[in-house]
């Protein structure tokens, strides 16, 4: 078993009992956006078992077209904030920490879905993964208010006493569709190249900091593709990653959360020099910034599988162990492993590792 996983680790003056995240989950299991003690209970589970940092399942931001499911909990109005009070008051009883992820969908929603049915989606320019312009580009007054929608949910979680934020940039959602070119067409400081589709995350990222002081930790979460293509690529060498990422650490971002499909796979296999290093030890390699890794951690299959009824067999932690050792990233998020069995780490703490659960996709369906 690798030491490193169970040491702290200390960022912005947070210091997180170990290398253990929970990677968020989107769950909607929160009616009309309220997250229950349910909610709170499902996360306790885990805080109490040895996960370091919880990083909660996505939680839409106040703008009106954020979200596509109305059981999805929002982090805007009293009575939603009320319930992630209590999801920061059980964690922090078990000594865990917990982070919201702030999210917004953008063109993934349907046209009449989510809290507000009526309103319509935000998007860089109208535009949907193919192209096809379905709706007005946004006024420079309407990106603004996306990005201090997120500024002012950063503030409602400094209220309420969260360890830190996430903000949701990655897999295709509103963040991610102004890193993709096929969707941002804007002929502002949003658009032109990848470092200047950048701007929207960079801006929301200052804003945040404003929101929640100089204490608090920012993660963000970014991808190379999208749930819309799988093989999609925002950089294709080490160079033009660098260029995107440093974006993001000059606007002050703390920790990058790097998400992949399956974490052993190499980013730029044809690289002579450190051509085994995944996307999270290529970004820490970059920028000089902690990572978490994440990616069919413990499981043999496809964490998207699952979204298709896969169930997925528990898989040796070797090479995890190996990396971790190595320095490559210094946090790893589980997802599926955490779903399926709220005593996965403390399984994986006491080495019984003959005790880890196969994935049953029928978890998904609960929130145990």
């Amino acid at each position: 078993m690798s030491d490193t996983l169970f040491t702290p680790f200390s960022v912005r003056g947070l210091t997180i009992p170990n290398r253990i995240v929970m990677a968020p989950m989107t769950r909607g299991f929160s009616p009309e956006g309220v997250p229950g003690d349910n909610v709170a209970a499902y996360y306790k589970r885990r805080a109490e078992n040895h996960v370091g940092l919880i990083v909660t399942e996505g939680t839409v931001i106040d703008r009106e077209g954020s979200s596509n499911d109305a059981n999805y909990p929002k982090f805007y109005g009293d009575a939603s904030l009320a319930g992630w009070q209590q999801v920061v008051k059980d964690v922090h009883s078990t000594g865990g920490k917990v982070a919201p992820q702030l999210w917004h969908v953008g063109m993934m929603r349907k046209p009449g879905t989510g809290h507000n049915p009526d309103a319509n989606s935000d998007s860089p320019s109208g535009l949907t993964h193919t192209g096809s312009q379905v709706l007005p580009a946004p006024s420079d007054e309407e990106v603004a208010d996306m990005v201090n929608s997120y500024a002012r949910s950063a503030g409602h979680a400094k209220e309420l006493g969260f360890d830190a934020i996430e903000i949701h940039g990655a897999h295709g959602y509103l963040i991610d569709q102004f890193f993709w070119g096929v969707m941002n067409q804007r002929e502002d400081k949003y658009g032109g190249g990848l470092e200047e589709r950048a701007t929207f995350a960079a801006e929301i990222i200052r804003e945040c900091r404003k929101a929640v002081g100089e204490e608090m930790p920012i993660i963000f979460r970014f991808s190379q593709w999208k749930q819309q293509d799988y093989s999609a690529r925002l950089a294709d060498t080490p160079q033009k990653l660098e260029s995107f990422l440093n974006v993001f650490a000059d606007a002050g971002v703390d920790v990058l959360h790097c998400s992949q499909r399956r974490f052993w796979e190499t980013e730029f296999p044809e690289q002579e020099k450190d051509a085994n290093l995944n996307l999270a030890g290529w970004a820490k390699k970059l920028t000089g910034l902690p990572t978490i890794t994440v990616g069919s951690v413990g499981l043999n299959g496809d964490f998207f599988e699952a979204f298709q009824g896969k169930g997925a067999e528990a898989a040796s932690l070797d090479e995890l162990f190996e990396r971790m050792e190595k320095g490559e990233f210094d946090m790893v998020a589980v997802g599926r492993a955490l779903l399926q069995d709220p005593e996965w780490a403390t399984k994986v703490k006491g080495g019984r590792f003959d005790e880890l659960e196969n994935y049953s996709a029928d978890a998904l369906a609960t929130l145990y």
